[in-house]
């Protein structure tokens, strides 16, 4: 349950010291997540026990949420129950559709009659442009690993840089 002030343009000036009770999780509010999860679970999907963030509904057909914060890919064997599901979703939750999964969380997404195929040709480039290595070439490392060092190398003049790379790796 998630409470708020008043709004100043609609206060009750019989009660100015009453909250309000929001019915509807707000984007943003650390509850958000959580509001999904209740409503596709209402919905009667099952969330993967490999990852919470999947959600599977199997009965006449298949069906696949993934669910990333705010983003959703769906996915089934049934694509006019796909189509439904997303309407649905539109009744609740003001939702943009942007049309076939191509590209999600570093991962593309090619189709065709054989299957679908997935990569990470774009984001590898993507993190290489990042870190100004797109033209490095394969070198063996002349460095020791048994001993580091903190007189050899240069610092990095913004600490989040170092953050960013490896949290791209990850």
């Amino acid at each position: 349950q998630v409470f708020m002030m008043q709004p100043p343009s609609f206060a009750d000036p019989h009660y100015p010291h009453y909250v309000c009770q929001l019915h509807r999780s707000l984007y943003g509010f650390k509850q958000a997540p959580r509001a999904w999860y209740e409503e596709l679970q209402d919905a009667l999907f099952k969330t993967s026990t490999a990852d919470t963030s999947l959600f599977i509904k199997i009965d006449t057909s298949a069906t696949f949420l993934l669910v990333y914060v705010d983003d959703i890919v769906i996915t089934g064997n049934d694509s006019n129950y796909c189509t439904t599901l997303i309407s649905q979703l539109r009744q609740q939750f003001a939702i943009k559709y942007l049309g076939p999964f191509h590209y999600f969380l570093g991962l593309e997404a090619h189709c065709d009659v054989s299957g679908l195929f997935l990569s990470q040709t774009k984001y590898t480039v993507d993190v290489l442009k990042k870190t100004d290595t797109i033209d490095a070439k394969p070198y063996p490392s002349p460095a020791t690993f048994s001993k580091l060092d903190s007189q050899i190398g240069s610092l990095l003049s913004d600490p989040t840089t170092y953050r960013s790379i490896v949290g791209a790796l990850q």
